[in-house]
């Protein structure tokens, strides 16, 4: 035979009934006749809470008495045929009759004694298991509503009574022996003690009592019917990615359930555990799920852990001094002490040195623990031999739980890097000698943030999400936006991860959005958004959304984002950016962003600042990490002056290539901004830097490619004028070149800690003769590539390449550990 629990969900509403009936139907068509334990209908239990502390403050409690009086009469009217209804009424009148007359007590002596309440909260499950009953039977023969206060006998510590099993076991064995035929619906969570008095079990007290009728009867297996498809890997409120288990032992289930995971209450398992019987927890709502098995004899799992559990509001105390190093006994005063006082210790970890014990309550217990220590052990705080007791608030507790810990080595270093990274700070660490468990106290504010960040890095079979806040719509922006989401599908199989546009940002509007902004419809959420662009305010907002994994994505040419970049570090935020002038304004600056970014464990990904789409840093860092050395470095970094003297042959004049540059859309409006050189120094210079040399840009020696009439020209048309002006000076150089059989380069070159920038003529044995279009190239001579340089080659600039620069640098951050 089978125990079978309903929740308060399952109970709750007229839909909720009828689907437990089907259950019913469908489970025993042709099995033996199953117990039935039920909750009270849900939220009534608080309700009824509330009543009677409004009632012992003087306070009226006749409107919600009524609330609850109807909820119950409607679904009677609905679910029950009309001759059926009036003993249900009476049944029902009867109780809260009673529930009346207590509460009037209650407002009239402006006290609830313990013994009062657990009696008024009994009300909750004695009237939806009459209700239930009452209808059960017209649809299953040989229906029995049961009282547990008769089966289930406790000692008097009424809230929280301790069950007599042995004499409770017996009661349940009879009462079932003389009633097989039968149907047994049951009333969870009450019991009575000797006296025949109603007491309550406490916390998760329903699961308790399946727990307690499924141990004295031998049961197949017990069933708690939830709201939810079983035990999860994570509170699926906080873990959208959180997923059912299949199965748990009972050690790893009662870990989870300790730590918050309120699907099940560990004294629910006890009975069950002592009895092997299997305990499954099903959804009410999917019947079909096939639920999870919580049981002794698991199969091995692959699972490093099989889930993360939570608590989400703890206090700590901290007490330490001298006092306590080397005194047998005092740990076992201090707790001592609390347990007198009812005071529940959830977690307790001490220094090795024996100087201090920090251990977590429950914020209602915070005062009362601090007042009786403090008298407990107020000579020795007089005597100075213990500090003050430290008390910190608005904590949780994070747990990550699972028997595969205990041979799997890297459980704890892969779990405090996962919160390091995502800027999480630990306050307190607690791990058992047999590993089922690590618990780490973090701020309250921080748990979701955690909770996603550890589920990402241990089930690695998932997809890792990025939380990407891109500040600049223009053409790399718009055009990384439509990469995106043309490759996103690809990103999840390929690379297992999955980009979410958290924030997006111009110079007009910025929006939010974190569960992803639409990349269909980015234009227009954005213009719709009620936010005006504000760029502290955007940085404020990514802070506060306090995301994990969370990176922010610098897609202008703005010197204004730059100076939030350091901010942005220190929120433990990588930052990604094709935005060149941050790394080559001040050395000072650039070693600042390099060693935030380091320090606080984070990424800074800058690859476009000198290729646009081409590995030229990433291959540079790969060089200097596996210890080559570089001698040289050559380069072309300018697509606009690439073009220009690779066209600039024949019969064409450097007017008219200009011209064409400028035309075709390789130029800025004014080319003299390219020609100058000053963008093609701070690509070499941040190379420079990258390759460890501590250089600032007047230490860039650049030779211009204009003369001084044309770079002082007073408007573009006037610049177009001195070069023609100039025709000669160009022909000539040209045809040095061609009749030496070269031709004219604009190169930058790091050499022996020296960076210069000039035209020269190179042959056809150099790298860079054979150049086209518009290319950038880079040529690398190290220890190792000395006889044969490492040449890159490719576009250089564009809204394509660029994004697809930015694209890359996302994957790997996403790859990263």
């Amino acid at each position: 035979m089978k125990v079978l629990k309903f929740g308060g969900t399952s109970v709750g509403s007229i839909a909720s009934i009828q689907t437990l009936l089907n259950i019913l139907g469908d489970e025993f068509k042709n099995q033996e006749k199953p117990v039935i334990v039920l909750s009270a209908m849900g939220g009534v239990t608080n309700l009824l809470a509330s009543m009677a502390e409004n009632a012992a403050e003087g306070k009226e409690f006749t409107a919600a008495l009524a609330d609850l009086e109807k909820r119950h009469f409607d679904v009677v009217k609905s679910l029950l045929d009309v001759q059926n209804q009036n003993p249900a009424f009476t049944r029902l009148k009867i109780h809260f009759n009673q529930l009346e007359e207590l509460l009037q007590g209650v407002l009239t002596l402006r006290e609830l004694t313990p013994k009062t309440r657990d009696q008024i909260l009994s009300f909750g499950e004695r009237c939806s298991t009459i209700m239930v009953s009452k209808i059960a039977a017209q649809h299953f023969k040989d229906v029995l509503f049961v009282d547990a206060v008769e089966v289930i006998k406790t000692d008097s510590a009424f809230g929280n009574a301790k069950v007599n099993t042995e004499l409770s076991e017996m009661l349940i064995r009879n009462l079932y022996e003389a009633n097989k035929d039968k149907m047994l619906i049951v009333t969870g969570f009450i019991a009575g003690n000797d006296a025949g008095q109603t007491t309550t079990l406490g916390r998760g007290g329903s699961d308790y009592t399946a727990a307690i009728f499924g141990s004295a009867l031998n049961a197949k297996e017990i069933q708690i019917w939830t709201d939810v498809n079983g035990m999860m890997t994570a509170d699926p409120r906080m873990v959208k990615k959180a997923f059912s288990l299949t199965e748990l032992t009972y050690t790893e289930a009662m870990e989870l359930s300790y730590f918050g995971a309120k699907v099940i209450y560990p004294p629910t398992m006890i009975p069950a555990f002592l009895k092997k019987i299997p305990i499954v927890i099903k959804n009410t709502f999917e019947p079909e799920f096939e639920g999870t098995v919580i049981r002794h004899d698991c199969k091995a799992s692959s699972l490093p852990i099989k889930g993360i559990s939570s608590i989400n509001n703890i206090s700590i105390l901290n007490l330490e001094g001298s006092g306590m190093v080397g005194k047998s006994g005092f740990s076992g005063r201090l707790f001592s002490l609390l347990a007198r006082e009812q005071i529940n210790v959830i977690l307790i970890t001490q220094s090795s040195s024996e100087h201090s014990i920090t251990f977590a309550v429950q914020p209602q217990d915070t005062e009362r623990a601090k007042q009786v220590i403090e008298q407990e052990f107020e000579l020795e705080l007089l005597a100075k031999k213990l500090e003050h007791l430290v008390i910190e608030k608005n904590l949780a507790i994070l747990a990550i739980v699972g028997e595969n810990m205990k041979q799997t080595p890297g459980m704890s270093g892969k779990l405090f890097h996962s919160l390091g990274r995502n800027g999480v700070n630990v306050r307190a660490i607690a791990q058992g000698s047999s590993e089922y468990n690590i618990s780490v106290i973090i701020s309250a504010n921080d748990l979701s943030k955690a909770l996603n960040a550890v589920h990402d890095a241990f089930f690695v079979q998932l997809t890792k999400t990025l939380h990407a806040f891109c500040l600049g719509t223009g053409n790399i922006g718009k055009t990384l936006f439509n990469q995106l989401n043309a490759h996103s599908q690809y990103l999840k199989d390929n690379n297992g991860i999955q980009v979410k546009i958290a924030g997006i940002s111009n110079t007009r509007k910025m929006t939010f959005n974190s569960d992803g902004v639409s990349l269909d419809t980015w234009q227009d959420d954005l213009q719709a958004s009620p936010y005006e662009a504000d760029l502290q305010g955007f940085i404020s907002k990514m802070k506060e959304m306090n995301l994990p994994n969370c990176v922010f994505i610098d897609n202008t040419a703005s010197p204004v984002p730059i100076g939030f970049y350091e901010q942005v570090f220190k929120a433990n935020i990588s930052v990604i950016t094709c935005n060149k002038i941050g790394n080559s304004g001040s050395y000072q600056q650039y070693r600042t962003f390099k060693d935030t970014a380091r320090t606080h464990g984070v990424d800074f990904f800058y690859e476009t600042n000198v290729g646009a789409g081409l590995p030229i840093i990433n291959t540079l860092k790969n060089l200097m990490n596996s210890g080559d050395r570089v001698q040289r470095i050559e380069a072309i970094l300018s697509g606009t002056i690439s073009f220009i003297f690779n066209n600039f042959k024949g019969d064409a004049n450097f007017h008219d290539v200009v011209k064409e540059a400028q035309e075709k859309g390789y130029t800025e409006p004014d080319p003299r901004d390219d020609l100058s050189g000053k963008d093609f120094m701070r690509k070499m210079l941040i190379l420079a830097r990258d390759a460890g040399y501590a250089m600032e840009e007047a230490d860039v020696e650049i030779e211009s490619v204009l003369p001084q009439a044309s770079l002082e020209a007073k408007s573009v048309d006037d610049f177009y004028a001195t070069l023609k002006t100039e025709d000669a000076h160009f022909a000539k150089l040209k045809d040095l070149a061609e009749k030496d059989g070269k031709v004219l380069r604009y190169i930058g070159k790091l050499e022996n800690g020296k960076v210069t920038i000039n035209l020269q003529m190179v042959d056809e044995n150099h790298p860079f003769y054979m150049l086209s279009g518009s290319d950038n190239i880079i040529s690398f001579i190290t220890d190792r590539y000395k006889e044969r340089p490492l040449v890159v080659k490719g576009p250089g600039a564009g809204a394509e390449v660029t994004a697809a620069g930015v694209f890359a640098d996302l994957i790997n951050l996403g790859v990263a550990p």
